[in-house]
């Protein structure tokens, strides 16, 4: 059989006569609950059994199904027949030891681990997992195929590694003549419009770098969402656990959060001790603030998605209000980039406009077409930039762990990047291009695990991050900070420029 379950039943009391008691039953209950849980699915049942007081070993092996689903029902049986015989119910159950055997995809080509208790057995692809010491928990909430899946998941990785993300170019604006060469994050350092914030990887915009960041905004919304007929929300900054569970966030990037703690009192008395350390040594005690405050309770996002999916979760839109367009910039974007922190354009805090879209299939595609044409229309005609687009891994299975869709057919789903040249990084053929923009059709994804509906058909949803540090290191590493060398409709969005303060 290809899997093998041993559970242990603990019982509120023992039958009168023991073993003899659940022979008269219980080989029975076993065939009659098999044929109807495995059904044409599987084979197999209950092999064993063997009862010691009040302890019942239940021995289980099947083939095709797995053998925790017919345990459960076997159980939830046995447990109405002693209670309604003896009045004897089950107390607990636990499983010391579940083996399952299955086939991989892809063979590791390193060990491969698990966060239980586990031994795992392998022959090129025929693996044998054996699972030890599971609570019901663990059975209910069907943690060994979660196990065994996340295994396959972990060896498909390992034959991705040190591959690079999916890229295939699609179109390319014409060639552009540069204004400049220098890295615009130290030429606005040098004339100080920007200063390096009191944290990593954090910027003080000053009057002139503040300014030219909302005119970026405000030309997203003016010619982009607006001609779209996008609407404007205002949501927290704070994203639940459930919510990025749901999404996938938590099981693919966990180390690119922000983690939110709360106090675990406002009383004063309780922060004594904390503030008199503050007052005499002018350091934190964070031994001390680490027993003051909760553990995570939340993450601050670098998308706004999320969270715009969690207000429409359970709902059903109506016909006339599809698709539904909106878009947030109320929410400040935190990603921890570690090492990988360079200037205004990789930074842990930025600013980002995430319009959201759900729909039909049809009206999806075709919105992204409209989509494409009014960045366009921004980047060429307005921003006067060089730049390309390109198909590349979804963001949607980065940002949860995938390795990508290199299949063309896959590509009525998916996400497209925008691409610009820095000079500052060398030749166009050699350097590397900055991500500036993308747009995203994720399909049924996540309107399915947010329980997002439609009067009728299925719902599709998409996404396309704004970052407006993102166009402003495009364009000024393009066109450089005088703005005589700023194209005309540019210079009419920017209007004046604020007086440049003057430092001693």
């Amino acid at each position: 059989m290809e899997n093998h379950l041993r559970a242990e039943l603990t019982l509120s009391g023992a039958p009168p006569h023991g073993t003899e008691d659940l022979a008269a039953f219980l080989p029975e209950l076993a065939r009659e609950t098999s044929a109807r849980i495995l059904g044409a699915r599987g084979t197999g049942g209950l092999t064993t059994w063997e009862l010691v007081g009040d302890r019942l070993t239940l021995v289980l092996e099947t083939e095709g199904v797995r053998p925790h689903q017919l345990l459960l029902a076997l159980v939830k049986r046995i447990g109405e027949e002693l209670g309604r015989r003896w009045k004897v119910g089950v107390r607990s159950l636990t499983v010391p030891l579940y083996r399952l055997h299955f086939q991989l995809e892809v063979v590791p080509t390193a060990p491969i681990g698990l966060p239980l208790p586990h031994r795992l057995h392998r022959e090129g692809p025929s693996a044998t997992l054996e699972l030890l010491d599971l609570g019901e928990e663990a059975i209910r909430e069907n943690w060994a195929d979660r196990a065994v899946a996340l295994l396959k998941e972990k060896a498909r990785h390992q034959s991705y590694a040190g591959k690079e993300q999916y890229w295939a170019l699609l179109t390319a604006s014409p060639r552009r003549e540069m204004r400049t060469d220098a890295d615009p994050t130290e030429a606005m350092l040098a004339r100080n419009w920007i200063r390096s914030g009191p944290t990593k990887g954090k910027w003080f915009l000053g009057p002139s770098a503040a300014h030219l960041l909302r005119t970026m905004d405000r030309i997203a919304r003016e010619e982009v969402l607006g001609p779209l007929g996008f609407s404007e929300v205002v949501q927290p900054h704070h994203d639940s656990f459930d919510i990025l569970l749901k999404t996938g966030h938590l099981e693919g990037l966990p180390g690119e959060f922000y983690y939110v703690a709360e106090p675990k009192t406002r009383d004063p008395a309780a922060w004594e001790r904390f503030t008199d350390l503050v007052k005499i040594t002018r350091k934190v005690p964070t031994e001390e603030l680490a027993g003051l405050v909760t553990g995570p309770t939340a993450v601050s996002c670098y998308a706004q998605c999320p969270t715009i999916y969690w207000w429409l979760s359970g709902r059903t839109i109506a016909n006339d209000s599809l698709p539904l367009k909106v878009f947030d910039r109320s929410a400040v974007s935190n990603r921890y980039e570690s090492g990988g922190r360079h200037g205004l354009e990789r930074v842990d805090e930025f600013h980002r406009i995430e319009p959201v879209y759900v729909g039909t299939k049809e009206q999806l595609l075709a919105l992204r077409e409209e989509l494409l044409r009014q960045y366009a229309h921004v980047f060429d005609r307005i921003l006067e930039l060089e730049w390309r687009t390109a198909w590349v891994t979804p963001f949607y299975l980065q940002q949860s762990g995938g390795v990508g869709v290199e299949d063309a057919d896959a590509r009525i789903k998916g996400t497209i990047d925008f691409e610009a040249y820095l000079p500052y990084r060398g030749t166009r053929e050699a350097s590397e291009w900055l991500e500036f923009q993308n747009l995203s059709i994720v399909g049924e994804k996540y309107t399915r695990a947010f329980t997002i509906k439609a009067q009728k058909g299925e719902l599709w949803s998409g996404c396309s991050g704004i970052g407006l540090e993102r166009w402003l290191t495009a364009f000024l590493a393009q066109k450089g900070l005088d703005p005589r060398d700023w194209p005309a409709r540019f210079r009419e969005y920017a209007g004046e420029m604020p007086r440049e303060i003057q430092f001693l």
